[in-house]
């Protein structure tokens, strides 16, 4: 019911009428005036209700004399008076009808009641109700009401202080709302306010209304008593408390925000005083630290006061709730303090209140955001948000710092145990808040033993305070232990909620704008507003790294599973939201968080503990899986800590990546809870569909989880490196397992994918590359078998793609990781082999990258592939593969593990050049093809077609690269291998080479034959000498190969002849090409290294081949027997037989059988030359080239070595020489027309040499003949052919060849010398055969001597031939041959061998019967001038040898050799002498001296004992004495000098004689009986002979004839004879007898007549 309706109306009036009796009843006796006033008043009223309709309105304008009664009943001061009264006046405030006037006189009469004390509570209602009833007190009035009310609340009474509290505070609400609406009723009418006067301090008020006014003043006034200065409008204020102030200053500001937003006025005193009055009643907070005892301060600190900063703070939290517009400064200050009173310095209580006022901004997300706005992006602003949020976390980290048993001392007691204390003692550990005993379950956390109770302090998202509310207390609490823990918990997890949810709530509104405006414009691009971007991302920015921190140590601390959910919760928020804004760093520093937790610290050691890392884990996998997307590069932090889980857990890597339980948990390390356990197959079931999920991911998320995988699985791999610890497989079968889910578009992530895994592969670790391999092999797999669309037949990129990782992995060298990939191919090409076309060259060259030190396995798996292809697979691949097939195949002939593989390899050549010779028209077709493809394209790009062997055609080619193939074998370091090469190269150039064109055998010359001599020259002649003991195992080998080098010169040898058999076999196809001379130097000069080798084997193998290109040796003609003609051509056996029965796997189709077609060859290529061509191998050229080669051969080999013979390492063998020489007379036949003397010098150099070289001594007993036997060598029986097939070809060419006679006796000379000195070679030391011990001398001289002689037989004949030839007679053949024997002849004993210097008498005796009369017939020539002298010196060397007989000589020896001698006497008394008209005279008297040196015996004077029984030569000296007379006593002498010679000869014998037998007699005196000196009686006895023998022939001479001084000389002797005959030896009186009786035909009687003094 409504005051103002008719019927309260009427209750009013009689209610006032009621009051105002019994007002008059109580006041009839003690105070009268109030009776009459009221009974007056009764009146009054009623005449009032009779006049006036609108009786309220009439009593609110006479209210004053109305109320005068009651008023005056106050003044009485009587309790039930003023009751009464009071009750009266507020019947009539509430119904409005009281006037301003009657309202001041009300409130002035309150004033007395309450300065009497009186009725306190009722005046209390009653000015409440006045002030709420209705709006007419103002100003003074209103002002005096209010003081009224705040004096009543500092009076003793407490209920009645409680009441006035409550009416202060209503009253104060009273007066706001009043100009709130006030303002409502002005809203719309825009008033111009007048100008503001200057800036006085008070703001000048003038311009406000009434209501806002009274607002005004008495908030200012709010601030001067806080401030505790006077008021300027509550008059008569008296005490006041500042706790009271702050409360109503608060309330004011929280209810009535909008008033100080809307009037400037307001604002101003925000401003100017509530802020700074704030921060001077912070002060003595700030300064105060705890544990600062005052004692060290001068001045003391003022204490902090718990009710006045409690209600600071709750200012502070409105201000900055509301008034953070206006005052963004001082907001700055005061939240810098708020931070600064979490600080652990600050007692308790503050601290806890302090975090009450945080948490409160906590919940107001668009609030901070402000903040970040005004302070934190600005420059030189503090940054007020992340200090906040820091605060906490360092709030939070502080309270699980112990504080020190001293400082909780200390703050206790002044701060009444302001409840660090409390705390301390709470410590104890855990138990404290539970029963005794047990283990609490109460929610807490716990860290380094520190124990922290959480409690529920309020809702999510509400800030509810415990301590801000706590007005009532004037000590500061005691704080529960765990209170401020919790409520900045709650804070933070507020913190986060609020803003996350406030930033996602934007970016979707943006999302689904950015949506619309795309569909409105298509082609428009959407522009982002940076601006609120900004902002989120420098709240995140800001925030992130107190944020974190805090929640990690909560999160390490946490033992109640709600809280670790919720700080989880909050990380996994954090993170998607950077992920979201693309902040990396503080999103991987939440997610590494995460990660971190999800494992027990030190998880090695620890079992997996709790359930914390479980719901780590599982938060874990539901970021992965929900956030996917926003991850990027933290996939690497997130797959980091999967892989340990999975470590943990031992889960181990299954089919297609999958992780399963591993059979046993990897030793004792990890102990898994059962819980945990429960909990295996829910977690590896996650984790595998998170890896599913990957298909769902876009492209470039997708990158980020692949090379998450990488980079893990690389540090895994660097883990792995140098231990042998299970290495962590995690990474690696992920990848697989994410290759395998994307397969659809597996080219986006194939490089990266592969690339690594490649890398897994090369890991020192075997498990770690076996999983890489496994992974990778598994995915080309996978790859090769998918339906990818299109299909891969027409992809050939994608192809190649997939197959490249294959072939990549050929270089890796772990030979665990290349079987696997080998047997991949196996089954690839078991399963896609047929479709493989372009991949072809990919596989096989994955087949051929085998290297030596991979080990037999590999190399045999790799060949069972090859085996594979080259049986099932060749017709499938194109043909240009084919070339890689011969190379693949040559590969496995190369690599040198097993040798079986490499001879069969050989084999497959063989059936691959099979294949080729079958299919030859389809190869060369489909090559053709594409060749000109090739072509074009090469001449679009303006290159050249490269290709191997170019320009020969392709087909030619392929067989040209079988052949180089074969040729590269045909030089590998095993000898089995290069013989096999060998023959299979030889045999297929000699089966399948008919089919290649004829140019084509110019690069088969040169490219392939050639260079294959050339690195077999080459590799012969730099092979190793050391002996090879055994051929491995205990195979023995034969000395003749058991070093490198002679096993090498077994292959030389093979690929001579070959090369020659085939230059011989197919010499007409060759000769048609244009460079066959070339080609046959080339020829000759690989013959020439090859016999100028240091090895006796491909020595003599090259001369037998020189032989077989110059046909010398006929090859063999009889091609009926097969085996015959393969011999001929070198093809093995071995071969035949697998070749005309088909190869294996396949029949083959063929015309004609091998053997046919080779018997064919054969017998074609060896027939006669077709007609016309038979001039091609007269072609002089080519024979001139072969004398070259000969000639350079010859010289090279036969050259004695010039250096110190140390060094010599090779001397030619006898056969070789042997087989040298004998090629000369062929090749003699072919040059002869055009020999010239110059090529014979040449010829004779090489004769003279090869005759000199010795033998070595372990040979010489099977190529000498025993000394006794006079037998030449078969070498000496080829050089002296040579020079009779010489001669006989001088003998029957023309006259110009006649010249070359003296040359070939001078090569004879030559030879005859070597009797007695052999040849030296070089400075070579030999020793004669005769003397040489065979196990001492290395080298060994032959036995020169039969040679010798045989030449100088060769020569007399030759002689006999020609000694009338001119060329004979002008080139003193005859003084040579002379000069040449006079050695023999000199040294006649001294010989090696007697029957050399009887040879050579004989020799000469016969030359000088043919030679003398030619000398005598040319002799007025002068051709023979100097023969003549040589002659004589040849005579005298021999008849007076400077050697001794030996002395074993036998008389009848002596006998024969004197008769010798006597026969040359005699050929000079018949061949000489008589002719001496014709001969020069000085050779006649070196003839005469010599005789007459030889009658006398001439002994010299001087014996020795030694020589005592030397033989003296009487027939000799006799014959000699003979010849000297009758020369001297013929008639003939033609000339004085020479009768002169004679004479003087003859005088010096006698006169000889003289001095011998005078000195005889003497000798003889003086020795009395001694003997004398059997020497000195030969002498004599000689002399005496002599004398005999003179004697006979003076009396044949003709008188005339003597000179008369030889007669004197003759007598004189007689005398001496005389005194001889006293001598005492036998042996002279019979010589004496003899030599006397002659005298007796000279005794005749004296001449009468004496003329001239003379008779």
């Amino acid at each position: 019911m409504s005051t103002s309706s008719p019927e309260a109306v009427k209750k009013l009036l009689e209610n006032m009428q009621t009051d105002l009796r019994s007002l008059s009843m109580e006041c009839k006796k003690k105070f009268p005036p109030v009776k009459e006033a009221a009974e007056s008043g009764i009146v009054k009223i009623k005449t009032i209700a009779a006049r006036n309709t609108d009786i309220l309105a009439a009593l609110k304008e006479n209210s004053s004399e109305v109320v005068q009664p009651f008023l005056m009943g106050c003044g009485t001061k009587e309790p039930k008076i003023t009751q009464l009264c009071l009750a009266a006046i507020q019947r009539l405030m509430s119904h409005e009808v009281v006037s301003e006037a009657a309202a001041g006189n009300i409130i002035n009469m309150l004033w007395q009641l309450m300065e009497n004390g009186l009725e306190e509570l009722k005046l209390l209602q009653t000015v409440l109700v006045l002030l709420t009833t209705n709006t007419v007190v103002h100003d003074e009035v209103l002002s005096k009401a209010i003081v009224l009310c705040f004096r009543l609340h500092f009076t003793k009474d407490n209920i009645t202080n409680n009441t006035a509290a409550a009416t202060v505070r209503q009253v104060v609400t009273v007066v706001f709302e009043r100009m709130v609406a006030e303002d409502e009723r002005f809203k719309g009418i825009v008033e111009q306010p007048p100008p503001v006067q200057g800036n006085t301090n008070r703001r000048s008020v003038s311009t406000l209304r009434p209501s806002a006014k009274d607002a005004y003043m008495l908030f200012q006034d709010l601030c001067q008593l806080v401030n505790a200065d006077a008021p300027y409008w509550l008059v008569g204020m008296t005490e006041m408390t500042r706790t009271f102030g702050l409360e109503l200053l608060e309330s004011v500001l929280n209810d009535f925000p909008g008033v100080f937003l809307q009037h400037q006025e307001f604002s101003f005193l925000l401003k100017e005083r509530v802020c700074p009055l704030v921060i001077k009643l912070f002060s003595p907070n700030i300064k105060f630290r705890q544990g600062s005892s005052s004692a060290a301060s001068p001045a003391p600190v003022e204490k902090p006061y718990f009710p006045i900063c409690m209600r600071l703070l709750r200012v502070v939290s409105v201000l900055i709730k509301h008034f953070y517009s206006l005052l963004v400064t001082e907001c700055e200050i005061f939240l810098s303090l708020l931070v600064k009173f979490l600080d652990g310095e600050k007692p308790q209580w503050l601290r806890a209140v302090a975090v009450e006022s945080v948490h409160r901004l906590c919940v107001q997300p668009h609030l901070l955001r402000s903040f970040c706005q005004s302070y934190d992006m600005k420059q030189h602003s503090t940054k007020v948000f992340r200090d906040i949020v820091n605060a906490l976390g360092s709030f939070i980290q502080s309270l699980f710092i112990v504080p020190n048993a001293g400082n909780t001392a200390a703050v206790s007691a002044p701060a009444g145990g302001s409840g660090s204390g409390a705390q301390g003692t709470a410590q104890g550990g855990p138990g404290t808040g539970g029963v005794s005993g047990n283990l609490t379950t109460q929610a807490a956390f716990e860290y380094r033993g520190t124990w922290i109770p959480l409690m529920t302090v309020s809702v999510q998202g509400s800030a509810k305070a415990t301590y801000l509310e706590m007005l009532d207390k004037v000590e500061p609490p005691s704080i529960p232990e765990g209170y401020a823990m919790s409520v900045a918990f709650s804070a933070l997890l507020d913190l986060v909620r609020g803003i996350t949810s406030m930033i996602e709530r934007e970016l979707a509104m943006e999302e689904e704008a950015a949506a619309e405006f795309r569909e409105a414009h298509p082609d428009k691009e959407w522009q982002l507003q940076p601006g609120a971007h900004l902002v989120w991302e420098e709240m995140v920015s800001a925030c992130w790294c107190g944020l974190l921190a805090a929640l990690s140590l909560l999160l390490d601390a946490s033992t109640d599973e709600t809280a670790t959910e919720n700080i989880l919760k909050a990380e996994l928020t954090m993170a998607s939201l950077c992920g979201r804004l693309g902040l990396v760093t503080p999103r991987d520093a939440f997610i590494t968080a995460i990660c971190k937790a999800s494992l027990p610290p030190h998880y090695t050691l620890t079992a997996l503990s709790s359930n914390t890392n479980i719901q780590c884990m599982r938060t874990l996998l539901n970021l992965a899986h929900c956030h996917g997307a926003v991850l990027g590069t933290s996939w690497q932090l997130v797959l980091a800590t999967l892989q340990h889980l999975v470590w943990i857990l031992g889960l181990k890597p299954g089919v297609g990546g999958a992780l399963k339980p591993g059979r046993a948990v990897e030793g004792p390390s990890t102990v898994l809870t059962t819980a945990v356990m429960t909990d295996l197959p829910v977690i590896s079931n996650i984790l595998s569909r998170l890896f599913e999920s990957s298909q769902y991911l876009d492209d470039v998320s997708l990158h980020h989880l692949i090379n998450a995988l990488c980079s893990l699985s690389l540090e895994a791999m660097e883990m792995a490196y140098g231990n042998n610890k299970e290495p962590s497989l995690f990474a690696v079968a992920k990848l697989l397992e994410t290759g395998l889910v994307n397969m659809d578009r597996i080219e986006i992530l194939w490089r990266p994918l592969t690339g690594h895994l490649l890398e897994v592969c090369q890991h020192p670790n075997s498990r770690m590359r076996e999983w890489g391999a496994e992974a990778l092999t598994a995915l080309i797999k996978a790859g090769l078998a998918y339906k990818h669309d299109p299909p891969l037949a027409q992809n050939q990129r994608l192809q190649l793609l997939l197959l490249n990782p294959l072939k990549e992995l050929s270089n890796v060298l772990h030979a665990d990781i290349r079987q696997k990939q080998l047997e991949s191919v196996l089954q690839i090409l078991q399963s896609q082999g047929d479709s493989l076309g372009p991949g072809w060259p990919l596989v096989l060259g994955v087949i051929g990258a085998i290297r030596n030190d991979q080990g037999e396995s590999l190399i045999r798996t790799a060949f069972q592939c090859l085996q594979l292809v080259v049986t099932d697979f060749l017709p499938t691949m194109p043909c240009t593969c084919l070339q890689i097939v011969v190379d693949v195949a040559g590969s496995f002939g190369l690599q040198n593990q097993e040798l079986n593989i490499s001879l069969t390899s050989i084999g497959l050549l063989w059936n691959i050049s099979d294949y080729f010779f079958q299919r030859g028209e389809a190869i060369t077709q489909e090559l053709g093809r594409e060749e000109e493809a090739l072509q074009k394209q090469a001449q679009e790009k303006g290159e050249t077609l490269n290709r191997p062997f170019h320009p020969a055609p392709p087909f030619d080619c392929l067989w040209l690269c079988l052949y180089a193939k074969l040729g590269e074998l045909c030089v590998d370091p095993r000898p089995a291998v290069r013989k096999s090469a060998g023959q299979t190269l030889f045999s297929t150039i000699a089966a399948h080479g008919t089919l290649l064109q004829q140019p084509t055998w110019h690069i088969v010359i040169w490219k392939v034959l050639f260079h294959l001599l050339d690195c077999v020259r080459t590799s012969s002649t730099t092979a190793d000498k050391e002996k090879i003991e055994s051929g491995g195992g205990n195979i023995l080998i034969h000395h003749s190969r058991d070093t490198a080098e002679k096993q090498w010169a077994e292959t030389w040898v093979l690929t001579l002849a070959g090369v020659a058999r085939i230059f011989n076999t197919r010499r007409y196809l060759l000769q048609q090409l244009g460079d066959f001379f070339e080609a046959w130097e080339v020829l000759l000069n690989h013959i020439q290294s090859a016999a100028l080798s240091k090895n006796n084997e491909v020595s003599l193998a090259a001369l037998k081949s020189f032989q077989e290109i110059l046909q010398i040796v006929t090859p063999v003609k009889d091609s009926d027997k097969a085996g015959d003609a393969f011999a001929a051509m070198g093809v093995p056996p071995v071969l035949i037989d697998p070749l005309s029965a088909s190869g294996p796997g396949r029949p083959l189709v063929r015309s004609d059988s091998l053997v046919e077609r080779l018997t064919r060859y054969n017998g074609a290529e060896l027939q006669a030359p077709p007609p016309g061509e038979e001039s091609a191998l007269e072609d002089s050229a080519l024979w001139w080239s072969a004398w070259n080669t000969w000639y350079r051969t010859g010289t090279d080999s036969t050259r004695p070595p010039s250096g110190p013979t140390e060094k010599l390492s090779f001397i030619p063998s006898q056969p070789f020489l042997t087989a040298l020489i004998q090629i000369f007379p062929a090749l003699y036949q072919h040059i002869k027309a055009n020999f010239s003397m110059e090529d014979l010098k040449k010829l004779g150099v090489i004769l003279h040499g090869a005759v000199s070289v010795p033998i070595s001594s372990d040979a010489s007993p099977f190529i000498l003949p025993s000394y006794t036997e006079a037998v030449l060598t078969s070498l000496q029986e080829a050089v002296l052919t040579s020079l009779d097939v010489l001669q006989k070809a001088i003998c029957v060419g023309p006259e110009n060849l006649q010249v070359m006679y003296p040359a070939i006796f001078e090569q004879l000379l030559l030879f005859v010398e070597f009797s007695c000195k052999p040849p030296q070679y070089g400075r070579m030391e030999t020793k004669h055969v005769a003397n040489a011990k065979y196990n001492q001398a290395e080298w060994v001289a032959l036995n020169y001597v039969p040679f010798a002689e045989r030449s100088l037989e060769v020569m007399v004949d030759l002689y006999h031939k020609t000694a009338c030839h001119k060329a004979v007679i002008n080139e003193k053949v005859l003084q040579n041959i002379i000069k040449t024997l006079r050695m023999p002849l000199g040294l006649k004993y001294a010989c090696p061998s007697e029957s050399t210097w009887k040879l050579a008498v004989s020799s000469l005796l016969k030359v000088l019967s043919i030679g003398l009369p030619v000398a005598r017939q040319h002799a007025s020539s002068g051709k023979f001038d100097t023969m003549w002298p040589e002659l004589a010196n040849a005579f005298e060397d021999f008849l007076f040898t400077k050697s001794t007989p030996p002395d074993n000589l036998s008389i009848q020896e002596f006998q024969k050799n004197e008769a010798i001698d006597v026969e040359v006497v005699q050929l000079i008394s018949t061949e000489i002498l008589p002719f001496a008209n014709f001969i020069p005279k000085d050779f006649v008297g070196q003839i005469m001296a010599m005789l007459n040196r030889g009658s006398i015996h001439s002994q010299s004077p001087s014996f020795t004992e030694a020589e005592i029984d030397v033989r003296m030569r009487e027939e000799f000296s006799k014959v000699c004495f003979e010849t000297l007379l009758q020369f001297s006593f013929s008639n003939k002498v033609s000339t004085p000098q020479e009768g002169y010679i004679s004479r003087m000869a003859l005088s010096v014998l006698l006169k000889r004689s003289q001095d011998v037998l005078r000195r005889y007699v003497e000798d003889e005196r003086l020795s009395g009986r001694c003997p004398l000196p059997r020497q000195q009686v030969t002498e004599i006895i000689f002399v005496l002979k002599a004398i005999s023998t003179l004697m006979d022939s003076l009396k044949k001479t003709q008188p005339e004839n003597v000179d008369g001084n030889t007669w004197a000389q003759v007598i004189a002797l007689y005398p001496t004879l005389v005194e001889c005959i006293t001598c005492s030896s036998s042996e002279v009186s019979s010589a004496l007898k003899e030599a006397l009786g002659p005298f007796k035909d000279f005794m005749q009687p004296p001449v009468s007549r004496v003329q001239n003094g003379e008779s």
